[in-house]
């Protein structure tokens, strides 16, 4: 019999409203910087705060056969493990593994009045702060899924939710627990990853890819200290024009283009009717998501070649700088060095590490003048391609968002990168994964304002609901 969703519909409304949104209020407010934002994260403690408050929510939870513990392994940030027993006519030897995280990316600026970072604001249906969207809403959702699944009938398979304190920092710790909990983890058929997003809040959103990344610091040295620019320019190249040049060897000033032969895929042919169909679906341009500026706008007003523009071509942003002081406090200084954080997202089936080996020679080949150059603090990760859906599990999803909100399911390639998922893709390739989220148009993950959509994060917990129990029930 298929779960009855209205059931599941006010199960999930009542725990959000009365266990997940005080939870997620007491979340926010703890600056869990992830371990690249933080060198000290381990002795200012709110990792393991932000860790502790998952776990111990978990434990009170009303779940048969539920068992929840904080694994720590020596210099890494704890994971929080938790595993309930299969439930109903589940298989006793089927399992699903689920999947989120407690680390946050830093403060940044430009947070409007009556809002911040670690201060939980609710306006309407809005939950504001930092990590409540991304991606703290994840454990308290999945756990609260599962509830009422037992609750409204219906069967799960073996559960396994693994809530990780690295992935802003590019999961650098998760693959140290997988391999230490392999055993206890055994072989998921179904992976449910709730980081992702939306491209409108009118139905389900299901993500089919993610995009991989390369970053690192570059940095251009010229001279051991400042001096007079008056005096030296003309004789001392600039180094910030130096770090421009060697970025014009990666990419094109003018358009933006990746210059790099090793950044680039063929883009699938499905993922190509995929992106046509979203854009047909949305019936918008996706950029008119993001804040532009007046009279600014995006690369190019075509919908699907923003779609995948954003999934299957490589682009580089510069996120960071040192060695530039405020324009408040520049003096006319012929200053000693640049240096620049780069991120270049890289398509989902691209290599990262030969991605990476093809940034590092463009950087640090030949430097001019016979500068100083390095690429360091270095972080690579490839992206994901899923496997086409199961007809159950496309089933379920368009259940719950019909259920919800009364339109089909639809998927899209997120520009995001979780590191998690092309690890499990690769340990567990006979697996079905289902990648969604909250992470809506404006909701501005990373940014200021960063905001979570309640009714969104109620239709994505009954969805995990939904796919659960039909998981039981698959052919």
């Amino acid at each position: 019999m298929t779960l009855q969703l209205d059931a599941v519909g006010r199960y999930v409304a009542d725990a959000w409203r009365g266990a997940i949104l005080p939870a997620l209020e007491r979340f926010i407010a703890i600056p869990a910087l992830s371990p690249s934002f933080d060198a000290d994260w381990e002795a200012h403690g709110h990792l393991a705060s932000a860790a502790e408050l998952v776990a111990e929510w978990c434990r009170h939870r009303p779940i048969e056969g539920l068992a929840v513990d904080v694994v720590r392994l020596p210099g890494r940030t704890p994971v929080v493990v938790v595993e309930v027993a299969p439930f109903g006519t589940a298989a006793p030897d089927d399992a699903v593994v689920l999947y989120g995280h407690y680390d946050k990316q830093p403060e940044m600026t430009g947070w409007r009045e009556g809002l911040g970072p670690w201060t939980p604001v609710v306006d309407g249906e809005r939950l504001y702060g930092r990590g409540g969207a991304d991606d703290g809403y994840s454990a308290f959702a999945s756990l609260v899924a599962i509830e009422a699944v037992q609750a409204s009938g219906g069967s799960h398979a073996r559960c396994i939710l693994l809530v990780e304190g690295s992935e802003e920092s590019g999961s650098s710790d998760l693959s140290a627990y997988i391999d230490a909990l392999g055993a206890r983890i055994g072989q998921p058929r179904l992976v449910v990853c709730l980081d992702s997003g939306a491209l409108d809040y009118e139905r389900l959103w299901v993500t089919t890819s993610l995009r991989g990344l390369v970053g690192g610091t570059l940095t251009v040295e010229i001279l051991d200290e400042g001096v007079h620019s008056g005096t030296a320019s003309g004789i001392v190249p600039d180094s910030f024009r130096i770090a421009r040049s060697l970025l014009d060897r990666i990419e094109d000033a003018t358009t933006g283009a990746v210059r790099l032969e090793a950044c680039y895929v063929d883009i699938p042919e499905d993922r190509q009717q995929e992106a046509e169909a979203a854009a047909d679906v949305l019936g918008r341009l996706p950029s008119v998501e993001f804040p532009f500026a007046p009279d600014a706008g995006p690369v190019t007003d075509d919908p699907v070649g923003q779609l995948l523009g954003r999934t299957w071509a490589p682009a580089l942003t510069v996120t960071g700088a040192d060695g530039l002081p405020p324009t408040t406090k520049a003096g006319n200084v012929l200053r000693p060095s640049t240096s620049l954080r780069l991120s270049m997202r890289l398509p989902p089936t691209c290599d990262a590490d030969v991605a990476l080996d093809a940034i590092r020679s463009a950087l640090l080949t030949d430097p001019p003048y016979g500068v100083s150059v390095s690429f360091d603090r270095i972080e690579a990760a490839g992206g994901w391609n899923a496997p086409a859906f199961a007809g159950w599990l496309r089933l379920a999803l368009d259940h719950a968002s019909a259920e919800c909100f009364g339109a089909l399911a639809a998927a899209y390639g997120d520009g995001g990168s979780i590191p998690f998922m092309g690890m499990l893709g690769a340990r567990y390739p006979d697996a079905q994964f289902v990648i969604t989220g909250v992470l809506g148009p404006r909701s501005n993950a990373h940014g200021p304002n960063e905001f979570l959509d309640l009714p969104l994060g109620r239709a994505v917990t009954v969805t995990i609901a939904s796919v659960l129990d039909a998981h039981t029930r698959r052919p």
